[in-house]
């Protein structure tokens, strides 16, 4: 049956409610029951039925199952190398041999590297960057506005570039919804590394944090920005001085990856499944976590359970968006949305210009709600199925919907990321939204030439 322009008025609705009502669950959920009320020929109490009945028809998919618990079990190593001290003693042993770039620009490249290093968490990378680098940037003279802007800057990039964490769940969670409809082919783990050269918004923002370390870019309000008076001793941390309860897990995980998909790939790495290699690596962690913790009395028995149930339940709420997410891809497919969208733009419009206007789209979608999990969820699978439909290069429409959802969460004032860098570098929050927007909006100017140029390379 074809819906016509009710097929893109269902997404388009589900946008609209994100910006007005700031909550990704609400409007996800508005978008699924409206698109539900159109298939069940507007019977409100099938498709009401059809909204719960559809959630718990998802976990009849083995690859859905694995990743939600994926999910779960991340939020558990995070919660554990918070609970353990492990981020404190890093931190501490940071702090203490801070003494050896005490410059202005080493304490700025201080606060990138910990951005880089640490890709588990986007808020976590925040605040480690901002407690450690914060003394010494007082100390040289550094503005909070710039360690504020560093800090945010090196948090969902990063988190996106290295999507071995929550992100890369999510993600992989999307674009494997695409394959299991027959909308896209391919392997999702490798369409998404695929993705990561044309992820231009991370890239030039990195670049960008660079130029401002070693070229002194200032521009707008970044340059009235002044220093805070220095207090105190960088060094003095009250916390054993350490990096390996921190790293050593992160390494374990990193390398379980590579092994399990060549384990499921049964000896070909390209061929191993993305889901459960991620899946078992992750578990393999927690067991790590296990075995170096508890004997070398970092955590007890009982507390890293706590620990453990506690970073799941800290998931649930990311969970729910995916598994909202998941419904809505299923229902935008059943819509027709895409070949409804590809017969519209047929003749009317390049195909090259696509993948920028995906990520304009994306960027003001992110931008109005301050998240980016929720612009992923809403736009990618509208993205690949537009992407298959006018044989797009699909990394390409893929890393187009992570770098506009990448813009918001960076530069947005009610990201959660942008509250928490102000935070962890003492700034305050309205002023560090004015000083690193300029910035953004270079990346992003950028990112969309990238994306209009990388348009016309792959067609």
């Amino acid at each position: 049956m074809e819906y016509g322009i009710l097929s893109i008025a269902i997404p388009l609705l589900t946008i609209i409610l994100a910006i007005i009502t700031k909550d990704v669950v609400v409007s996800l959920i508005g978008g699924i029951f409206a698109g539900l009320l159109v298939l069940h020929s507007y019977d409100p109490v099938q498709a009401f039925l059809a909204l719960f009945d559809g959630i718990v028809s998802l976990f009849a998919e083995g690859w859905i199952t694995k990743t939600l618990i994926f999910m779960l079990l991340v939020g558990s190593i995070i919660r554990l190398l918070t609970l353990s001290g492990a981020v404190d003693s890093f931190v501490a042993y940071l702090g203490a041999r801070a003494k050896r770039i005490d410059s202005p620009k080493g304490a700025m490249l201080l606060a990138y590297v910990i951005g880089v290093i640490i890709f588990i968490e986007s808020s976590i990378t925040s605040l480690v960057a901002g407690t450690v680098a914060k003394p010494l940037c007082d100390k040289n003279g550094v503005s909070r506005e710039k360690l504020a802007y560093i800090c945010d800057s090196t948090s969902a990039p990063i988190c996106s570039l290295i999507p071995l964490n929550a992100w890369g769940a999510l993600l992989l969670g999307l674009i494997l919804t695409a394959i299991e409809a027959h909308v896209i082919e391919g392997d999702a783990i490798t369409l998404l590394i695929a993705s990561i050269p044309y992820n231009f918004y991370g890239i030039f923002t990195l670049l960008i944090v660079l130029a401002v370390i070693f070229f002194k870019f200032e521009i707008g309000p970044m340059r009235s920005a002044l220093p805070q008076p220095y207090q105190g001793d960088p060094a003095k941390i009250k916390a054993k001085s350490t990096p390996y309860p921190m790293l050593l897990p992160l390494v374990f995980m990193v390398g379980m990856v590579p092994a399990a998909l060549y384990f499921t790939g049964h000896g070909n790495i390209f061929k191993g499944s993305g889901s459960t290699s991620v899946y078992y690596a992750v578990i393999l962690t927690l067991f790590f976590i296990y075995l170096y913790f508890i004997p070398a009395k970092i955590l007890t028995h009982k507390a890293y359970f706590v620990g453990l149930y506690e970073g799941m339940g800290e998931m649930i709420p990311v969970s729910l968006i995916l598994i909202l997410a998941l419904f809505i891809g299923k229902v935008i497919g059943d819509l027709g949305t895409a070949s409804y969208l590809s017969h519209i733009l047929q003749g009317n419009i390049s195909p090259i210009i696509v993948p920028m206007l995906i990520f304009l789209v994306a960027s003001i979608t992110s931008f109005s709600t301050g998240t980016s999990w929720g612009t992923f969820s809403i736009m990618m699978p509208i993205a690949l199925a537009l992407g298959a439909t006018l044989h797009l290069d699909l990394p390409l429409v893929i890393a187009a919907v992570i770098s506009g959802g990448i813009f918001g969460d960076h530069a947005s004032p009610i990201s959660d990321t942008t509250i928490i860098s102000s935070m962890a570098a003492g700034c305050d929050h309205v002023e560090h939204v004015r000083t690193q927007l300029p910035y953004a909006l270079i990346g992003s100017g950028l990112a969309a030439l990238a994306f209009l140029i990388a348009g016309w390379m792959t067609r």
